[in-house]
């Protein structure tokens, strides 16, 4: 006998031992993950997460577990996730040792006799006076002798129906509460059901059926087995609601009066003897195989999912470390702030280079807005088209009558039919004043898209230093006016230039004049006809096909010397357009060369920088988002940083032992 009783013991230390040496650290580890907030970073802890409707039973199977009393009430006892670390702890013996924590380090000790009070008082402060609920959680720390090493999140019951005090959307935000915690796969789901109801009408059921359909992550407790026996068997073995992790039936602890070791004596005796209960299979029964399960699961599923966790520590200590590896560094001085000014300046013009200059746009190959050459080119070719060859005639506008007027008014003493330059002078004007706006408005329409591009390039990369891109845009206005003031100045000395003489070199005036003189006699004889029936009124020219029935032979001397007239400016019109038109393009291009080579720098410069280095000062002050951005980074980067190291600890002794 002795002998079997010694086997017996050195069979409990074994696997205690092995519990201490392969499972706990498991837990220590999860729960160390928990304190850094590494769930803050987007990381995924395996977690035990316990449901149920209103006055299922939830607070008592957590107040079995863990040996305390829980707040109790009408409606909603929980109204913040509740995370309950409980840790056996051997050196503890009396009583346990208790422990808040919530609203970002805020920790309370506190006792048994005091805890409900506590949760109660660190709820109200959370979630308010009244009956609403917050998705911020408190944290309470059990250590005591004897619990389970288990880490569980309660969360608020489902209610269908606000009561008074309640929002009125209770139940949506209990529900997405929910639905928050049981999602993640790496979520084990404590279902707790009533015995006394229908397992399919219950609303965590089809909760937690939504995101684990098979049930694979899903344990049901069953609680107040005592108080409905009948039929119970039947519902946990046949299972209608596929629950993949099984069932378990529980006894809680009836009234303050009753210690949780008698709740345990009357539990082990309701389903001993009682004559229902006592047929459910005894791995299915009792709150000591509830702890059983539920440390099992856990061990498993934290083995499980550590390489996972692994590996999004890695994967996002990556992204972090790169995200704050572009952002600018920190400027100590006024030396380092014009470094990183001048290293603006350098990335804008060589972008303005690429995409004005050389028509590269690599860097924005998908937004045509930024393509800078193709945008300008289109509006050199639509200046060119909006540029007409001949101005339009009215319809009431005759044929060669102006230019007869013209030559009538310009008549002086002179040889004759000897055409007068003041009359080309007057009808060149005309033609140049019906056309001015169209190079005005090249200019305005060429700067305006220059400018854009120039500010979003420039706020592109300066975004890290919001401090300065207020003079940076004043720079860029400040540029762009000087260049639309210079761009229409040259436009007015063009202009200028046309009326100031009438001279060309190019050997295609003679050339078209001549072609269009050809038809001056075929337009002569027509008018020497006036008088016959024979005549055509209309006639085919170069100039298009024009009526010439208002013209007789008394006309004939001076319309000769009007197609004369009208050759001549029509053979040099096409000259002077092609000087406006080429002569401003090649300006366009020259300046908007210039401003990315050399004026774009000298006004940036001199705006931002100044003689007493202003806007270098402005930069050493960052700008509030890029700190914070900066310090959550540090921070993010520190606490992945300790978690890697955590969990490479506890791999590595998992290796070590086998």
């Amino acid at each position: 006998m002795d002998d079997v009783e010694f086997s017996s013991s050195a069979t409990c230390s074994a696997m205690a031992a092995s519990y201490n040496d392969q499972i706990r650290p498991l837990l220590d580890a999860v729960d160390r993950l928990r304190q850094l907030k590494v769930t803050q970073e987007g990381i995924q802890l395996p977690t035990i997460v316990v449901v149920g409707d209103q006055s299922s039973g939830k607070s008592s199977v957590l107040e079995s577990l863990a040996g305390i009393s829980l707040p109790r009430g009408q409606g909603i006892c929980t109204r913040v996730p509740l995370i309950m670390r409980l840790q056996d702890d051997p050196a503890v013996q009396d009583a346990s040792v208790l422990q808040l924590e919530y609203s970002s380090g805020m920790v309370v000790t506190t006792s048994e006799a005091q805890v409900a009070d506590a949760i109660n008082a660190a709820t109200a402060e959370i979630a308010g006076g009244g009956k609403g609920i917050s998705d911020a959680p408190i944290t309470l720390v059990v250590r005591k002798r004897g619990v389970p090493d288990l880490t569980l999140v309660d969360l608020p019951g489902i209610t269908r129906v606000a009561v008074q005090g309640q929002p009125e959307d209770i139940y949506d935000q209990v529900a997405r509460m929910i639905k928050a915690y049981i999602a993640p796969k790496e979520s084990i789901i404590l279902n707790v059901l009533s015995a006394q109801v229908d397992f399919p009408t219950c609303e965590s059921i089809r909760m937690s059926q939504q995101v684990d359909r098979t049930g694979e992550r899903t344990l049901a407790v069953v609680t107040k087995a005592d108080r409905a026996p009948e039929g119970l068997l039947e519902k946990v073995t046949m299972d209608d609601v596929h629950i993949g992790l099984g069932y378990v039936c529980v006894r809680n602890r009836v009234g303050e009066e009753e210690t949780y070791e008698e709740a345990r004596e009357q539990e082990r005796r309701l389903f001993a003897e009682h004559p229902l209960l006592s047929k459910i299979d005894k791995s299915m029964v009792g709150i000591p195989t509830l702890a059983r399960r539920l440390t099992e699961i856990q061990a498993a599923i934290i083995a499980r999912c550590l390489p996972d966790i692994v590996r999004e520590i890695n994967d996002r200590l990556s992204r972090s470390s790169d995200e704050l590896g572009q952002m600018p560094p920190d400027l100590s001085n006024v030396a380092d702030a014009a470094r990183a000014f001048f290293h603006i300046v350098k990335q804008v013009c060589a972008s303005l280079e690429k995409l004005l200059l050389r028509g590269e746009f690599d860097e924005y190959p998908d937004d045509a807005s930024f393509h800078g050459t193709a945008r300008v080119a289109e509006m050199l070719a639509r200046y060119g088209r909006e540029m007409p060859a001949q101005p339009q005639r009215s319809a009431a506008q005759l044929f060669l009558v102006e230019e007869m007027r013209v030559l009538e008014e310009a008549r002086g003493i002179t040889l004759p039919n000897f055409l007068p330059r003041s009359a080309l002078q007057v009808l060149l004007k005309k033609k140049v004043e019906t056309i001015v706006h169209v190079p005005h408005g090249l200019v305005k329409q060429v700067w305006e898209y220059v400018g854009d591009l120039v500010m979003r390039i420039l706020l592109r990369h300066s975004h890290d230093y919001p401090q300065v891109q207020s003079s940076c845009r004043h720079a860029v206005q400040s540029l762009m006016d000087k260049a639309r003031q210079r761009s229409a100045q040259h436009v007015e000395e063009m202009i200028e230039m046309e009326l100031a003489a009438d001279y060309t070199a190019n050997p295609e005036y003679m050339r078209t004049c001549g072609s269009i003189m050809q038809e001056q006699d075929m337009f002569l004889k027509d008018i020497s006809d006036s008088g016959s029936s024979e005549r055509e009124s209309t006639l085919q020219l170069r100039f298009g096909e024009v009526d010439v029935s208002h013209l007789t032979l008394d006309d004939a001397e001076l319309a000769g010397q009007a197609f004369d007239l009208k050759a001549r400016l029509a053979a040099y019109w096409n000259i002077v357009l092609l000087r406006l038109v080429d002569g401003l393009a090649l300006h366009v291009l020259l300046s908007i060369r210039r401003l990315v080579e050399k004026h774009l720098a000298e006004e940036l410069t001199g705006e931002v920088l100044g003689k007493d280095m202003a806007g270098a000062k402005r930069m050493l002050v960052p700008s509030p988002g890029t700190a914070a951005k900066r310090d959550r980074l540090r921070n993010t980067i520190a606490v992945l940083r300790e978690s890697r190291e955590v969990v490479a600890n506890i791999m590595d002794r998992s290796s070590a032992l086998g």
